[in-house]
């Protein structure tokens, strides 16, 4: 029976998380909550609705065809009540201005892979197929079949992962991906536990076993104001990182706002609210200190 996977997107062309021209396909989920997430609908593992005042051209069919989820008001206009929507599949097409939106898409993996070998010729030039999130690593068996397939075509395939999953979901995976991208955010547990929701342990432990394996990985580190940007903590970070198994590559990931928006259409408070992104240039100190214990380091990803 083919599995199905949830996607919230498929980027073509994309030139970052890894070599070359790739596709980066988005899934749907993640057991964390890291308050500077930037792209918050990805965080359930179903269909979000989002919705955008700014395009709404207040045509109504949201109205008679979903009236009792989502209303009007004269002050505040739309107001859209989510738990009342059982099935979002109606709205998705419902709202020609593209004011409500529907993230969240069923495929299977033939299907995705499909969609992806339309860039064969990007992958034989350095570049592949990157899976990302949400987290790739907490879906289901449809998942690691869509590695399967990437394998016998013979696309390099690179995962970005917070590693917050159990040991047996990225053992699987293990010879089916050329590269981890794994995300390093802090090692205190009292402040992972407060700013992202998750066990420090568990990650830290994932990632020792991950490299004992054998596999590639390269360390990101999102480098965020008031979380992890200081000195003394990055030092710890760098050097815990340093004496990894094959650890040979860091990159730190400023912070930015390019996700604000998306809590707006969420009806979300944005925990980041009034916090500036961060410029390349300070996090020069933290590329020079990975630098000197050995590491190849850069900013970006």
């Amino acid at each position: 029976m083919q599995q199905k996977i949830m996607v919230f997107n498929v980027q073509r062309y994309s030139t970052h998380d890894g070599d070359g021209i790739r596709t980066l396909v988005f899934y749907k989920g993640c057991p964390l909550r890291c308050r500077w997430c930037s792209n918050p609908e990805s965080q359930s593992f179903g269909p979000s609705v989002l919705f955008d005042a700014g395009l709404c051209k207040h045509f109504g069919d949201c109205l008679s065809g979903f009236s009792h989820a989502i209303s009007e008001d004269k002050e505040k206009g739309r107001r859209i009540n989510r738990s009342a929507i059982q099935d979002a599949e109606g709205l998705r097409e419902l709202c020609v201005a593209k004011a409500l939106q529907v993230s969240g898409e069923i495929r299977s993996p033939l299907q995705l892979m499909e969609q992806v070998k339309k860039d064969l010729p990007f992958y034989q030039s350095n570049g592949g197929v990157t899976l990302s999130g949400g987290e790739p690593l907490a879906q289901g068996k449809d998942m690691v079949e869509f590695l399967h397939l990437l394998k016998a075509q013979k696309i390099p395939v690179n995962v970005e992962s917070s590693l917050h999953v159990a040991w047996e979901k990225i053992e699987r995976t293990i010879g089916l991906v050329d590269t981890y991208l794994a995300d390093l955010k802090h090692l205190d547990a009292a402040k992972f536990s407060s700013h992202i929701g998750g066990d420090a342990e568990l990650v830290r432990r994932n990632l020792i076993r991950l490299c004992e394996s054998g596999a590639k990985v390269i360390v990101r580190v999102p480098v965020i104001p008031g979380f992890n940007h200081s000195t003394g903590e990055m030092e710890h970070l760098i050097s815990f990182v340093a004496e990894l198994e094959g650890m040979e590559e860091v990159h730190f990931l400023p912070f930015h706002r390019f996700g604000k928006n998306k809590y707006k259409m969420l009806d979300m408070a944005d925990p980041m609210e009034g916090i500036s992104s961060l410029d390349e240039d300070e996090l020069l100190e933290y590329k020079l200190m990975a630098e000197g214990k050995g590491l190849r380091a850069r900013i970006g990803g």
